[in-house]
C-alpha cells in the first residue's frame, strides 16, 4: 500500500508498521529490519535557492514529466552543491544532505549534532515525514513521534486535551489507549490548569511542555527531538531527559536527540553522529564524536607545548614563555599518557619589587575550568618578589584528568590590579589512555587514584 511516497509494510510480528520513505511512489523489496529501527540508504535532500522551479517552464514541466511520470531521477541533481552557508556558490542548487548511510539500532538513543545548518533539522524532518528526500530510501520500523519545534503537530485552536486525543489518534492509538496515558500526559506536562484552554492561548514553554509530554507518553517506538527543549525552564529540561532516558533503557525504544548542549547529549546518549555541511563526518561513541565537533569550534586545533612572548616595555611585569613538560624534559607536543605528571614551565619578569599574583587554570574541550590554581603567600594572597627574571615549575600529577584534550590558561597580576597580563588558551594538551582495561568513557573531569580500605566486621 502506498501514499505519498511512502510504501507501508505490516509486521504482524512485531505487531507495528514498518514503512519505506521515498521521493516516488516505487515499491522496493523489504529490507532485513530485525534488530534495525531506521535505516538510511543514500539519502539525500536538495533545495533550489531563491525563487521556486528551474527557472523556465520548459524546465519545470521536463522535471515534473521525468520525476512524477516516469519516475526517474531529477535531471537537476547533478548540479547541486554542499550546502556550505558561509560561502557564496556557484548555482541555486543546494544538498541539505546528501550520501546518508546509516543505521540505527532499536534501543540506541543518539545524538546528531554539528554546527547550525549542519542538516541536523532537515534529517529529522525526513524522518518525520514532514518532507520527502529527493534521492535514496528511508526504512522505518515503528511508530514516530517527533517534537521539531514548538507547537509541532498542535492545532493551534483545539484544547489541549483535544490536541492530545488528535495525536494520539495521528499515531494509531485506539481512544482507551490515549484515555489510559491521559492523567499521566496532563501530570508530566504540568499544564492541568489550562488542558481545556486553545493551545494558541499557551506560551512558548507550555507548548514545548505539552508537545513533549504527548510524544514521550503515547507509546511510541521511535522518538524524535529537535532543540525545543531549550525553550522550557531547568526543571522541565530535568524532568524531559529523565523521561527520555526511562523510554531508551527501561523500554528499549529509540530515541533520536538534536541538541547544541553537549552536557545534555553527553548524559543522555550513546552514540552520536557529527554532521557537516549536509555530510556525515563520523558515528562512533559520544563522547569522541562531542570531542569532535568541539575540535572543529577550537580556533587553535593543534597541539600547543611552548608559546614565547614579546617583551613589552610598557608593562610593569609580564609573562616571556610558557610551556608544558614530560618526564624526559622534552616539550610536550604528542599525546601523553595518562600515568604520565605534567610539569609547566613559566617564565616572566618583574620590572620593580611589587606583590604578585600568578595563577593557571585547565579547561576541557566544552570550555570549562576543571582545575584551577595559584602561587600565593600565607596571607595575602601574594608574593612578594624583587624586580627581576623568574622561572617557576609547576607539576601536575597524573593520573588526575581522564583522556581528553585540554587548554590551559595563565594569569599574572599585581595588587593593585593595574596591569593584568592573562594569556587564555595559550597551551593545548591532550591526554590518552594506553591501559585497555580502563574505562575512558567514565563520569566527571577529574580522575585521581585513592587508598581504598575495605574491612569485614
Amino acid at each position: 500500500m502506498c501514499f505519498h511516497g511512502i510504501d507501508y509494510r505490516f509486521s504482524w510480528e512485531s505487531l507495528s508498521v514498518s514503512f519505506i520513505i521515498t521521493q516516488n511512489n516505487d515499491i522496493f523489496n523489504p529490507v532485513d529490519m530485525s534488530d534495525i529501527a531506521i535505516k538510511f540508504e543514500n539519502v539525500g535532500k536538495l533545495y533550489q535557492l531563491g525563487v521556486v522551479g528551474t527557472g523556465t517552464l520548459s524546465h519545470d514541466i521536463r522535471r515534473w514529466w521525468l520525476t512524477s511520470v516516469r519516475h526517474k531521477e531529477d535531471p537537476y541533481l547533478k548540479i547541486g552543491e554542499t550546502n556550505d552557508r558561509a560561502s557564496k556558490g556557484k548555482c541555486d542548487f543546494v544538498y541539505a544532505l546528501k550520501d546518508i548511510n546509516l543505521e540505527i539500532h532499536q534501543g540506541d538513543v543518539v545524538g546528531i549534532i554539528g554546527k547550525n545548518g549542519a542538516g541536523k533539522s532537515t534529517l529529522l524532518k525526513l524522518l518525520s515525514r514532514v518532507t520527502y528526500p529527493t534521492t535514496g530510501k528511508i526504512y522505518i520500523r515503528g511508530r514516530i513521534a517527533s517534537l521539531l519545534e514548538v507547537g509541532t503537530g498542535f492545532h493551534p485552536e483545539l484544547t489541549g486535551r483535544e490536541n492530545i486525543y488528535m495525536n494520539g489518534c495521528i499515531l494509531g492509538m485506539r481512544k482507551a489507549e490515549i484515555d489510559s496515558k491521559l492523567d499521566e500526559i496532563v501530570d508530566f506536562s504540568g499544564c492541568e490548569r489550562y488542558l481545556d484552554t486553545p493551545v494558541k492561548r499557551y506560551s512558548s514553554g507550555m507548548m514545548v511542555r505539552l508537545g513533549f509530554a504527548v510524544a514521550a507518553h503515547l507509546d511510541p517506538e521511535i522518538l524524535v527531538v529537535d532543540e525545543v527543549l531549550a525553550v522550557g525552564d531547568a526543571e522541565f529540561q530535568k524532568k524531559a531527559i529523565g523521561k527520555m532516558q526511562d523510554v531508551s533503557k527501561g523500554e528499549g525504544r529509540t530515541v533520536l536527540f538534536v541538541s547544541h548542549n553537549m552536557k545534555s547529549v553527553s548524559r543522555l546518549c550513546n552514540r552520536g553522529i557529527l554532521l557537516d555541511n549536509g555530510s556525515i563526518r563520523n558515528i562512533g561513541r559520544v563522547d569522541e564524536i562531542i570531542g569532535q565537533y568541539l575540535d572543529m569550534t577550537i580556533d587553535n586545533k593543534e597541539l600547543k607545548g611552548q608559546v614565547f612572548f614579546n617583551s613589552d616595555n610598557t608593562k610593569t611585569h609580564q609573562f616571556l614563555e610558557a610551556k608544558l613538560i614530560d618526564n624526559q624534559g622534552d616539550v610536550i607536543n604528542n599525546p601523553i599518557d595518562v600515568d604520565d605528571s605534567i610539569t609547566l614551565y613559566l617564565k616572566f619578569q618583574i620590572v620593580k619589587t611589587m606583590n604578585i599574583h600568578i595563577a593557571f587554570y585547565i579547561s576541557n574541550t566544552q570550555g570549562e575550568i576543571v582545575w584551577y590554581n595559584e602561587r600565593t603567600d600565607e596571607y595575602n594572597g601574594y608574593v612578594d618578589l624583587e624586580k627581576g627574571t623568574y622561572e617557576s615549575f609547576i607539576v601536575i600529577p597524573n593520573p588526575f584528568l581522564k583522556p581528553g584534550k585540554y587548554t590551559l590558561t595563565i594569569g599574572l597580576m599585581e595588587t593593585a590590579m593595574n596591569v593584568n597580563d592573562l594569556r587564555q588558551n595559550i597551551l593545548t594538551f591532550e591526554i590518552c589512555d594506553r591501559k585497555v582495561f580502563r574505562d575512558a568513557e567514565r563520569a566527571g573531569n577529574i580522575y585521581y587514584p585513592v587508598k581504598w580500605d575495605i574491612l569485614k566486621v
